[in-house]
């Protein structure tokens, strides 16, 4: 923490600009032996001066430096950053330069690690950060944007001061039973506070596990024998004519995916190859991965003809799915029906006709109703969007649900209270309230270099 980092904060590669970004006591020093302009040390902070960069009386580039003294920076620190030409050679150069003068290369995330160490940011709003940079839609980015604004660690700052309020009664309790206008303290007492704070935590965890599966992404397989539309049903989706598309069966031979966003919620639809008994070497490759895919897969859509009998082969590869989120898609109902549709429960049933672009829309509202997209909130949400914090919230839980099951089976109140504290000491890791090194650097290890 006490020497000085720097790195490439923007993607490396050809482009207008380039960012290189410096952080510690020593940046604005590090910065002004190669700059050729106004003096650094003396312009007032949040200033940019117009300048260059020299390697000694050689021009390295034409750059624009933006000073943010301490401690109103992101990491707190006195922080520098050269706004040079995007060419790949020009910003390694100024790199260069720079980590010459005394700068160290960062670690990925350090940046993001000192603004939490120097109390800029809490654990919540740090993974809020790499969220955005990996938000796919609009509404992942603004439920990103409600982490880092500090509104899901208010959420769990709320509940450690309802937990804490419980352990401050009962320390006071145990500490000065002589006080005659101190009430006592049963286990009756505190059993409706600690209910409600545990129908609330779970109603964040489960919000939280289904947010955090959707965040992921999810894969849903087009399954089916061939011929049946998979590849239609992709193009449909997708809206574009991504897969080869013809009468004759096992077309395709591989793995075909594309992407779609429901309702800002993105999804990944993979076309699988035409599942069948073959003796093509190739097209049996294809089908091995197919079976895969179903293992792989979140959500089956397995597709079959309006117009064929069910096959056993089907009714086989119906079985296989029976563990998974899935829906029958009967394709081709511009045909004579001769499907015989019992085998299949009416709910998980939906009838297309592909050919005339009949029933998409009814699979996409499916898919909402199925992940509960439409009440999932933007504005006001109550979902912890990492596997690390939701760990964390279910260790809490679980916390708290022994010290119900203790005050139930009538243990002292003193007992009670140590997995009521270790429910309160729990929710201060999700926040980083208390943190191991070890943890710390596991966590901004994800993050990508410059962040």
């Amino acid at each position: 923490m006490n020497d000085t980092i720097a790195a490439i904060a923007t993607s490396i590669g050809i482009g207008s600009i380039s960012i290189i970004r410096v952080s510690g006591k020593d940046s604005i020093a590090i910065v002004n032996k190669i700059f050729k302009g106004k003096d650094l040390e003396k312009v007032p902070t949040h200033t940019i001066s117009y300048g260059h960069i020299m390697d000694s009386d050689s021009i390295v580039d034409e750059v624009l430096v933006s000073v943010m003294k301490s401690p109103k920076s992101f990491t707190t620190e006195d922080v520098v950053e050269i706004n040079c030409h995007g060419g790949i050679i020009a910003t390694k150069k100024v790199l260069e330069s720079v980590l010459l003068k005394g700068a160290r290369l960062a670690n990925p995330g350090e940046f993001t690690e000192r603004a939490f160490l120097n109390g800029r940011i809490d654990l919540v709003e740090a993974e809020g950060i790499m969220d955005i940079i990996e938000a796919k839609t609009e509404k992942m980015q603004k439920l990103a944007i409600n982490q880092l604004g500090g509104k899901i660690s208010k959420m769990i700052h709320n509940l450690r001061e309802k937990i804490s309020k419980i352990i401050t009664n009962i320390e006071v309790n145990i500490d000065y039973p002589e006080y005659d206008d101190i009430k006592v303290l049963t286990n009756e007492d505190i059993l409706p506070n600690l209910m409600n704070i545990k129908e609330e935590m779970v109603t964040i965890l489960k919000d939280s596990e289904n947010i955090n599966e959707i965040k992921k992404g999810i894969k849903i397989a087009i399954i089916g024998k061939p011929n049946v539309g998979k590849s239609s049903l992709l193009n449909s989706l997708i809206e574009e004519e991504k897969a080869i598309v013809t009468d004759i069966p096992g077309t395709t031979r591989d793995i075909v995916e594309g992407s779609i966003a429901i309702d800002g919620i993105p999804f990944q639809i993979i076309d699988t190859a035409g599942i069948r008994n073959t003796e093509d070497k190739v097209e049996n490759i294809g089908v091995k991965k197919s079976l895969e895919y179903i293992e792989k897969a979140d959500f089956i859509l397995f597709v079959l003809n309006n117009n064929e009998k069910i096959t056993k082969e089907e009714l086989e590869l119906f079985e296989k799915i029976q563990k998974k989120n899935y829906l029958i898609l009967i394709n081709k109902m511009d045909l004579e029906k001769k499907i015989e549709e019992k085998h299949f429960s009416k709910d998980h049933i939906i009838e297309m006709s592909l050919k005339e672009n009949k029933g998409i829309e009814e699979l996409k509202n499916k898919i909402k109703e199925i992940y509960h997209l439409e009440q999932i909130e933007v504005e006001n949400p109550s979902y912890l969007t990492s596997a690390r914090s939701i760990a964390l919230l279910k260790e809490a839980l679980e916390e708290i649900n022994s010290a119900i099951y203790q005050i139930n089976e009538g243990m002292e109140i003193d007992m009670v209270e140590i997995d009521i504290r270790n429910a309160w000491n729990t929710l201060g890791l999700i926040i980083g309230e208390t943190y191991e090194e070890e943890l710390l650097d596991q966590l901004f290890s994800q993050f990508c270099l410059g962040k």
